[in-house]
């Protein structure tokens, strides 16, 4: 009985030290979550809309230069350049 007294004790002492990792293991993960600024779900959902907001502003913006190109009677082109509008802009 000896035996299997001190393979139960040696079991008791392996799961406490486990117990004692594991709760560590999540104090560590509290600390990391603490630090996190927002939820990753919550930062897409934000670009998603600013990209909307994004697209809105310079479709608004290219109808515009569409209109004064049309007032001055020259391409778009013309007038994006004159207000300084690059190709990937």
């Amino acid at each position: 009985m000896d035996g299997r007294a001190s393979r139960l004790n040696s079991l008791r002492e392996s799961i406490a030290q486990l117990e004692g990792e594991k709760f560590q293991m999540e104090v560590e993960v509290e600390e990391i979550r603490s630090k996190l600024q927002l939820d990753p779900s919550i930062i897409v959902n934000r670009h998603i809309r600013l990209l909307h907001e994004y697209n809105e502003v310079k479709d608004t913006a290219q109808g515009l230069l569409g209109l004064i190109a049309d007032a001055r009677g020259v391409r778009q082109a013309e007038v994006e350049r004159e207000f300084g509008v690059k190709e990937g802009d």
